[in-house]
């Protein structure tokens, strides 16, 4: 194999990889470990794809990811590289990890604290802490498994999933989330707070197999941490990285066609201008990748698209206040109307939700970089449904809600005291990252949708072709970004010829 891959690096080093996500900044460091003349091509003005940031007066925001989980997925990057994460950023673990609003001040703050959790849960449930004991030690099980083995597949084929473990849990793909937590837990507010972390995965946990349970374990068993600086801290260390193992990063630069001779990737137009490739990876929206190619050279039809279930795109608001708010925390939910209704306006019948759900980020409470003393920055998301009507007085609407809904379950004012807001939402995430009806998260990880059913990293139409990132595996965050970037790397070495 050694011999092998220095022969093919002899006769190929030039590899274009198209946009600079983490996906695409994982891929990168991968391969130019291996002795790849790697050049990143970034259509905006900054790095990070989604995970940007903004700033305003003295203000910061994470205008993408606000949430640090799965921390030993960060560690097994870097240390494929020799290095730590403290090596480029500073890690604060939440206490709270969070806080969820179920009316006015009626909350509950999950702990960071394992043990204090089952209390809270005791509290609310009698009998519900028996559960949970029984139920986070099936999902520390079931993450072990995905993360040590499964998510680092590349979706080639059924025979991936099949180890004795997933045989002997074989059921936990066929019941849902929702099936699980349900028949064990009566409280609605416990329900929500269980459901919750399968959202990260871009689907309703009614549709999400049982398996993905893991995710609860990444909340309770691992924790929620903060990047000192936020998440773009952490982009810049994935930069800087790759800067120090070779690779060239581009930004500004609009690629318009992946360019093929012979069945084979010869490179990419840029603006105009051809740029010679003997590998192309695309880190980009998948469905836009492949319109960069002649019909004849795609693998998957609009058809195939339109029939998908893509996670929900966002409303965003990056908001400055002019003074410390009162009963929120970090991370915020707002759980007070219900989910399964929101949900039905996401996934079913596409529609603005008339009693959103959202979510709130005060990074400013851990993190004075985030904002002038004695002021707040706070970052509002409301999941929505992609290709949606997006209009400003949609947007105006929406944020006239949601702060109402924020002064009433927090009993305080804060409509006078906002300085300015910024906001984000569906053609934003058309405009900036070609992203398929503006979805915010990839496909989601539904049982149809998981491991070898989604989308391939390896062309099968055109040679030295490959795609990382959130619509082929394993899906949908950042963690599995990271982890895609790793596959395609893999996959660049078994498959280029």
């Amino acid at each position: 194999m050694f011999n092998f891959v220095v022969y093919l690096l002899n006769i190929m080093r030039n590899l274009i990889i198209i946009g600079s996500g983490f996906s695409s900044l994982s891929a990168s460091c991968y391969l130019a470990q291996k002795g790849f003349n790697v050049t990143i091509l970034e259509k905006n003005s900054s790095v990070g794809g989604r995970a940007r940031v903004l700033e305003q007066d003295g203000f910061k925001f994470d205008i993408g990811p606000t949430w640090y989980w799965m921390p030993d997925v960060f560690e097994k990057f870097f240390n494929d590289f020799n290095k730590k994460p403290s090596d480029y950023y500073d890690l604060k673990k939440l206490a709270p990890a969070y806080q969820v609003y179920f009316d006015v001040l009626e909350s509950l703050t999950i702990s960071d604290n394992i043990e204090e959790i089952y209390t809270i849960f005791e509290k609310e449930e009698k009998g519900s802490s028996k559960y949970l004991k029984k139920f986070l030690k099936a999902a520390k099980f079931n993450y072990e498994i995905a993360v040590n083995n499964m998510v680092y597949k590349p979706g080639n084929s059924i025979a991936e999933l099949i180890t004795f473990d997933t045989i002997k849990n074989v059921n936990q793909f066929f019941k849902s989330i929702s099936t699980e937590v349900r028949a064990n837990i009566k409280s609605k507010k416990l329900i929500q707070i269980l459901e919750f972390p399968v959202l990260f995965l871009g689907a309703k946990p009614s549709n999400t197999p049982s398996f993905y349970s893991f995710m609860n374990y990444a909340d309770f068993g691992l924790g929620t941490w903060h990047p000192e600086g936020g998440m773009f801290e952490v982009v810049k260390a994935f930069v800087s990285l790759a800067t120090e193992l070779g690779v060239t990063i581009k930004t500004n630069q609009n690629v318009e066609k992946i360019e093929v001779k012979n069945g084979k990737t010869i490179g990419v137009t840029v603006d105009g201008l051809f740029m010679p490739a003997d590998i192309v990876v695309s880190g980009a929206d998948y469905h836009h990748s492949e319109t960069l190619l002649d019909k004849k050279h795609r693998m998957y039809s609009e058809k195939y698209w339109s029939k998908k279930t893509f996670a929900p795109s966002s409303l965003l608001f990056y908001v400055g206040f002019n003074k410390k708010l009162e009963n929120v925390a970090h991370h915020t939910l707002f759980f007070d109307t219900d989910f399964d209704v929101h949900a039905v306006d996401i996934y079913d019948t596409p529609q603005w939700p008339k009693e959103p759900l959202f979510y709130a980020s005060f990074p400013s409470i851990t993190d004075n970089s985030f904002a002038p003393i004695n002021n707040e920055a706070a970052t509002f998301l409301i999941p929505i449904a992609p290709g949606i009507e997006d209009t400003p007085e949609i947007r105006a609407h929406y944020f006239n809600v949601i702060i109402e809904r924020l002064e009433k379950l927090t009993n305080q004012k804060v409509s006078d005291n906002i300085l300015f807001k910024q906001s984000y939402c569906v053609n934003d995430f058309i405009a900036d990252y070609n992203s398929y009806k503006g979805n915010a998260y990839g496909l989601a990880n539904t049982l149809t949708q998981t491991a070898f059913l989604r989308p391939k990293i390896t062309s099968k139409k055109v040679q030295n072709l490959f795609f990382t990132g959130q619509l082929t595996v394993p899906g949908p965050g950042v963690p599995p970004s990271i982890i895609s970037g790793k596959i395609v790397s893999e996959m660049v070495l078994q498959n280029a010829i």
